[in-house]
């Protein structure tokens, strides 16, 4: 990853992703969203092409903002807690 998007940058924007995801008022949304950045991060884990490298950052870049904006109508619609979590 010599040129475009270093280790350093791809490390930063999984970290940024799984924080986001995590802000889900939703259990089955958070669940579900901390679970797909996770695999997907491990499926193109072997990748070397820049290009494709280049591609997927982008993607995830894309993939963040949506999150942003799901997380903030999410807390527009709040619901109650699931039995299955942590009621404080």
């Amino acid at each position: 990853m010599s040129s475009g998007v270093t280790k350093r940058q791809v490390l930063s924007m999984y970290k940024l992703l799984m924080r986001e995801a995590e802000k889900f008022p939703n259990y089955n949304f958070r669940s579900y969203a901390l679970r797909r950045i996770r695999d997907g991060f491990k499926e193109n884990k072997a990748v070397t092409d820049l290009k494709q490298i280049n591609q997927q950052f982008e993607f995830a870049t894309e993939n963040l903002s949506v999150i942003k904006r799901q997380v903030i109508v999410g807390d527009l619609y709040r619901t109650d807690k699931l039995v299955i979590e942590n009621i404080q």
